[in-house]
């Protein structure tokens, strides 16, 4: 049985496939579009599951759409209704881009696929967040939490999901018992700080993040004033006169957020501070500026933290388990992560790698496959990489068209493992494509940029001369599974999932931190940990440089320029290897070097 979930016209168009309840292939559409977030209708996703599944749209038994469309377009209605007429604007806006789609998704659905109307279904939106955790999760019975900017009305639950099976009796049951409702949204609050810090909303949350350990919780007290929390059971409500997002479709935040906490910075206005360059004290005034912006970027972390951190120990008392999954944007929180797993009585934590509006697609389809038809588990998500791949056949074509100049090393996967350890160690940037591309918003080890850890160095020549991006943004370090404790201040590291998928910020051991200078982020890492089995040739050239080097531990970046989605094919790589300053090109066997 094929089931297909699809997820669109709002943030990050995705399509996943099942087969009898066994995930195939999943991909956003801004992989194949290369246009970042792209969230039009999947098409070129759709085609590339159907292609990876070998079957046509006849072949699949039901098509489910992540959320409902009916109810969220109520809740516009009332929104706009609400705050007439100044939200006359934002409903012109809304109006035309309802009347052009999301009024009719199960036409689109149906005619793009010429599929039977009848087997297209509709999951809650939140529930597909319950779903993409819980079901790809190891565990039989957990606490749910689930928390983005806003589904229909929804925008944070809490709940409870088990799933008892003898043979093929049982019963999968998920109890979203609690939530909270637009406007009232932490994903969105936190949606608005991003936009007032120069960033874009649903972009560059991440950015903020990155931002946060530059600075103090400074403006907590004035985040009361427009942010209320019952630390009791992690309710909260919004002081909606500080916000525009409720009746505009431009801006979030309104003149009294302004007012409160100064004006906001300007986009892409250069960042700096004393932490960041000391070199530049004398500009007095300019630092001054961009540390307050630095403290307001750590005072809503502390505050989304703080949550989350209610809420969490809420369930707990609730439901009583030891193990929580989560879902939605914020769940890619990474920072907020590490603190849920450390100060609460969990003792794991699985976040499905593709939190956001695209794992929604993932869980719409188990929904239907584990609530809907009422089958039994039998698959836990194993790793992250169910994108497209490439045949080494199609590398070489693409490689001979290009004339390029390579090295093969088809029947020595040893030797060419030495010799990118080796160009590691002489700080080579490495542009790294294998395999199929990943599932979510990290590279985890198949379109990925590799450097040398080790020195400061390497950080600013990745980030200016090849990733062209912002100097205050943190890089990943990949460690090989089993020396992670010794990196990292991080109990039980080696056993929980998490940290597989790029999704825990924890601290690096002081007496380590001079060794990993490229990513010590004001001494955190956002860790990977790989074991051989999940990838056997990136922990291999982990391995490598461990054994050259006494750190097994790489730099780890998403294989793209600034702006672009990671890439997903050879042209892809081959676009940004030349318009880049990566040395070495790695596509499957073949190694391609500048110059040759």
């Amino acid at each position: 049985m094929y089931i297909l979930g699809i997820s669109c016209f709002y943030h990050d168009a995705a399509a996943a496939l099942l087969k009898d309840g066994e995930l195939i292939a999943a991909a956003m559409e801004e992989r194949f579009t290369r246009k970042k977030h792209d969230n039009s209708y999947p098409e070129k996703a759709i085609a590339f599951c159907l292609e990876q599944a070998g079957i046509s749209s006849q072949d699949l038994d039901h098509v489910v759409f992540y959320e409902k469309p009916l109810v969220k377009l109520e809740r516009i209605l009332m929104s706009v209704l609400g705050t007439y007429p100044r939200s006359a604007e934002a409903w012109r806006e809304a109006l035309a881009n309802w009347i052009k789609d999301k009024l009719w998704i199960k036409s689109v659905i149906g005619t793009n696929l010429k599929f039977d109307y009848a087997k297209i279904l509709f999951c809650d939106h939140h529930m597909s967040h319950a779903a993409s955790a819980f079901f790809a999760s190891p565990f039989r019975e957990a606490a749910v939490l689930t928390v983005d900017g806003v589904g229909e009305w929804t925008t944070t639950t809490l709940g409870k999901a088990t799933s008892y099976w003898e043979g093929e009796q049982g019963s999968n049951q998920i109890n979203l018992f609690a939530e909270q409702r637009f406007p009232h949204s932490l994903g969105l609050l936190y949606s608005a700080f991003t936009a007032y810090l120069g960033f874009r909303v649903n972009n560059g949350e991440y950015k903020v993040m990155g931002m946060s350990p530059y600075g103090e919780p400074r403006y907590v007290d004035k985040m009361e004033k427009l942010y209320t929390l019952n630390t009791t059971d992690g309710s909260f409500r919004l002081n909606l006169d500080y916000f525009s997002f409720p009746y505009s479709a431009t801006r979030t935040y309104s003149d009294k957020l302004i007012d409160l906490f100064g004006p906001a910075r300007q986009d892409e206005s250069e960042f700096f501070t004393a932490k960041t360059n000391p070199e530049r004290m004398s500009e007095k005034a300019a630092m001054a500026e961009n540390q307050r912006f630095a403290d307001i970027a750590a005072s809503i972390q502390h505050v989304t933290e703080e949550s989350l951190l209610a809420m969490v120990r809420h369930l707990h008392q609730e439901t009583g388990l030891t193990k929580l999954v989560m879902a939605g944007g914020v769940a890619l929180n990474t920072k907020a992560n590490y603190r849920l797993l450390n100060e609460t009585p969990f003792d794991e934590i699985y976040i499905q790698p593709a939190a956001g509006d695209d794992g929604g697609a993932l869980g719409a389809a188990l929904w239907v496959w584990h609530m809907v038809l009422g089958k039994p588990r039998k698959w836990v998500m194993p790793h992250a990489y169910w994108g497209k791949g490439y045949k080494d056949s199609e590398i070489a074509d693409f490689l001979a068209f290009k004339n390029a100049k390579f090295e093969r090393f088809d029947d020595d996967d040893s030797k060419m493992l030495d010799v990118l350890a080796d160009d590691l160690t002489q700080e080579r940037v490495i542009g790294f494509f294998q395999g199929r591309f990943e599932w979510g918003p990290r590279a985890l080890g198949n379109r990925s940029i590799l450097a040398d850890p080790r020195s400061e160095r390497m950080k600013e020549v990745v980030n200016t001369k090849i990733k062209f991006r912002e100097p205050f943004r943190p890089f990943a370090p990949v460690i090989l599974r089993d020396r992670a404790l010794e990196f990292f201040d991080y109990p039980g590291v080696q056993a929980h999932e998490a940290p597989r998928y790029m999704l825990m910020v924890a601290p690096i051991k002081p007496e380590k931190q001079d060794h990993l200078q490229a990513v010590c982020h004001m001494g955190t890492g956002r860790l990977q940990t790989i074991e051989r089995e999940t990838n056997p040739r990136y922990y291999g050239v982990i391995e490598r440089f461990g054994a050259l080097t006494g750190v097994p531990v790489i730099l780890n970046t998403s294989f793209n320029l600034r702006g672009e989605p990671i890439v997903t094919s050879p042209q892809d790589a081959w676009n940004t290897f030349h318009n880049s300053d990566i040395d070495t090109l790695v596509m499957g066997p073949f190694v391609v070097r500048k110059g040759n």
